[in-house]
């Protein structure tokens, strides 16, 4: 018994766990796909959890929730897909394996030939633009950078395009600013410009003083309905030089640098103008069907007591700042629960980064 008992307390001692949080776009998105500027942060709320422990076959281990395929009745099934979808996260951790061992091998760094089995949890509400899937591939990255003992030789800023790299596979469509905020952790200022992407293949990512932030809140929607349309012309037109979208998309990249510096200096009531402008530009750029009935409701809903608010990513959650402070936050909490909206304050994660990742940071500049 004693035997075992250490054997288990050695094998415990192993694993490896690590959380990445889900994440708000502030401001500029999302001009981070068409060479633009943003700021997001990352969001103590909700995250995602992916446990690795050592193993002797590898091993990735479904969901009892997410990855679910025992059901009481076809309507059962149906309904199920109808809410949650069709994928788990599964497949994102098996992406991630590909995608990291990949890199590993082109860049001749030597990898152990030990093997693990991986679970993962999450309580990131699904479909509200708040990067769950990011999220699980993100914490996933990092069990692996501690398990092979490689933190130090693959560079932060590299990281985010790894977990890009894994949800390309499965055909999810997005920008890197969602992976920079969860990999970094707390708040950033990135700058994509097209000189950079060309030439590092990746942006410029400044980390943020919390303090700088004032309170502020976030809505969605429990149950989902209506998303919009996912499909839109907007990047079609962009690339065709279309001078209303290109000249919206550099404005909107604008507003997260006078955001920056609107924070620096704790201009709040500058913050709430730029939070709204961008909601605004995005509207006009997208329209209405693409960006859905419900969360433009959600906006609306915080307007109408006066606060700022703009979509977290590309909808299904709204950011809000309540200038006019606790009575105007009341005001919309009890406008959100009128409208069956949830809403929450904004909880903030401190940076994610350790002193191995600090100096992986510090050899790229020098």
């Amino acid at each position: 018994m004693e035997i075992e008992r250490s054997e288990a307390m050695e094998s415990e001692s192993e694993m490896i766990s690590h959380k990445a949080y889900a994440r708000i776009g502030l401001l500029g998105n999302p001009s981070d796909v068409y060479y633009g500027n943003t700021i997001s942060l990352s969001l103590a709320n909700f995250f995602a959890i992916v446990k690795l422990s050592p193993s002797d076959d590898l091993f990735i281990q479904p969901h009892p929730v997410h990855d679910f395929v025992h059901f009481s009745s076809l309507s059962h099934l149906v309904g199920r897909v109808n809410s949650e979808g069709y994928y788990g996260g599964v497949r994102l951790l098996m992406a991630i394996c590909k995608v990291f061992f990949n890199y590993c091998k082109d860049n001749s760094i030597h990898l152990h030939h030990r093997n693990f089995t991986l679970s993962y949890d999450t309580n990131i509400p699904r479909q509200t633009g708040l990067s769950g899937s990011s999220a699980i591939v993100c914490a996933a990255l990092n069990c692996f950078l501690d398990f092979y003992k490689v933190r130090d030789q693959i560079k932060v800023e590299v990281r985010p395009n790894l977990i890009l790299a894994a949800e390309k596979e499965l055909g999810i469509v997005a920008g890197l600013q969602d992976r920079v905020a969860q990999v970094y952790g707390g708040i950033v200022y990135m700058d994509f410009n097209e000189e950079n992407m060309d030439k590092l293949g990746h942006g410029i990512y400044t980390p943020m003083d919390l303090s700088l932030l004032p309170p502020l809140h976030l809505i969605y929607a429990e149950n989902p309905s209506d998303s919009g349309k996912v499909h839109s012309k907007v990047r079609q037109r962009w690339l065709d030089g279309d001078e209303f979208i290109v000249s919206s998309m550099r404005e909107v990249a604008n507003i997260a640098k006078e955001g920056k510096t609107a924070l620096e200096e704790k201009d709040y009531s500058k913050l709430a103008a730029l939070i709204n402008r961008n909601f605004d530009l995005r509207r006009s750029m997208f329209g209405d069907e693409a960006l859905g009935d419900l969360n433009i409701k959600m906006v609306e809903t915080a307007r109408e007591v006066g606060a700022a608010s703009k979509f977290t990513g590309s909808g299904g959650a709204v950011v809000v700042f309540c200038p006019e402070g606790d009575s105007q936050a009341k005001l919309l909490e009890d406008e959100c629960h009128k409208a069956g909206f949830v809403i929450q304050p904004v909880q903030l994660v401190p940076s994610m980064l350790n002193e191995i990742d600090l100096k992986t940071l510090q050899n790229g500049r020098d």
